[in-house]
């Protein structure tokens, strides 16, 4: 267990700056004034120093601009700072990305990950006393299910993607270094997750997007693929816990016990977007557009959760209704962060998958 009792702690997040990371960030600077959080993060599209604005000034928050692939500069920093744990959520982290450009997510998820262990080893060599590597997952790693069942800890890894194959990877030297080099880790793989902040290539943020403009909406297939969606704020309450209270060596899935199929989400999505613009009723579900279906397309996701909740007494906090609510809220009362974030070079990049 990490040892929470030694304070002054110097904590690495990388990612910071992302959508998960910056609720992750929020929380700890927040809630731990004791620690110093730093942020590592590259800024690359969906990095976003606007997410953080209300927690830029406080003292125990330092911003860190840099890439987990620079060797050099991750060496460079570990020495410096002296990070006494690591929440590591920086990664290439896109589906559709990945089969565009696979090598990209190769040198990210698996290359960076393993130069930050590096780093971590080399800096407390056999100290591990009170020091933590968390590595965030994904529960893309165990593959496609069918209509039954659920992915848990112990389900064998079997992706279908680039991006899923890179965080599988990415696990596994994770867990080699556990045993070669006896670095303390946690490991989590989490389902779908949406909320405020999320960068508009995801479906949730994307179709929001798309109904303010008026624009289609592009379902891939027929729609009934199946996903488990978690609500990020309970997200980063679960990683709060696991880096904290989790047992070293152990995996936990973090999951929202919340199943859709994507086309009964997007309806939903539309009914909602409808009330809260004043539209005609049904009038968003016009923009519904099928699509082609991409390579490799998972059937069904869905995460037992009842390990964390059973040991580290975690569950979400929000029906999805009122997750999905107030999510659709936050994007409406901020359609200048929406307008800032979709630059030229993302609308190429929506051009080029969906049309």
């Amino acid at each position: 267990m990490f040892n929470k009792s030694i304070r002054s702690k110097n904590l690495l997040v990388t990612g910071g700056a992302g959508f998960i990371g910056s609720h992750v960030i929020r929380r700890l600077v927040n809630k731990y004034p004791e620690y110093h959080i730093y942020n590592l993060d590259a800024l690359t599209y969906a990095g976003n120093l606007e997410n953080l604005i209300d927690i830029e000034g406080k003292e125990n928050y330092t911003f860190l601009r840099g890439s987990i692939t620079d060797e050099d500069y991750v060496s460079t920093i570990f020495k410096e700072y002296r990070f006494e744990g690591v929440i590591h959520l920086a990664a290439e982290s896109h589906v559709d990305r990945s089969i565009t450009d696979p090598l990209a997510f190769a040198k990210t998820n698996i290359l960076g990950t393993m130069l930050l262990l590096n780093a971590f080893r080399a800096l407390w060599k056999d100290n591990w006393k009170g020091k933590r590597f968390y590595h965030i997952s994904t529960d893309e790693v165990y593959g496609s299910l069918g209509k039954t069942g659920f992915f848990e800890e112990t389900t064998p890894y079997d992706p279908n993607s680039p991006y899923s194959a890179s965080k599988a990877s990415s696990d596994h030297f994770v867990r080699a270094y556990g045993e070669t080099y006896n670095i303390p880790y946690v490991i989590s793989n989490c389902s779908n997750n949406y909320g405020a902040n999320q960068f508009p290539e995801k479906l949730i943020p994307l179709f929001i997007n798309n109904i303010i403009h008026n624009r289609p909406l592009p379902v891939y297939g027929d729609g009934n693929y199946t996903r488990d969606w978690l609500y990020v704020i309970d997200h980063a309450i679960a990683i709060d816990l696991v880096f904290h209270k989790g047992i070293n060596k152990e995996t936990y899935n973090i999951g929202g016990f919340n199943e859709w199929k994507n086309i009964d989400l997007v309806k939903l999505l539309c009914q909602h977007m409808d009330e809260k613009l004043g539209r005609e009723k049904g009038g968003s579900e016009q923009l519904i557009t099928y699509v082609k279906d991409r390579p490799g397309h998972d059937l069904r996701y869905a995460i037992d959760a009842s390990k964390i909740n059973r040991d580290l007494g975690w569950s979400p906090t929000v029906t999805f209704e009122e997750g999905l609510s107030k999510t659709i809220d936050w994007y409406l009362a901020n359609e200048d962060w929406l307008n800032n974030v979709t630059s030229g070079a993302y609308q190429q990049y929506y051009e080029l998958q969906y049309q």
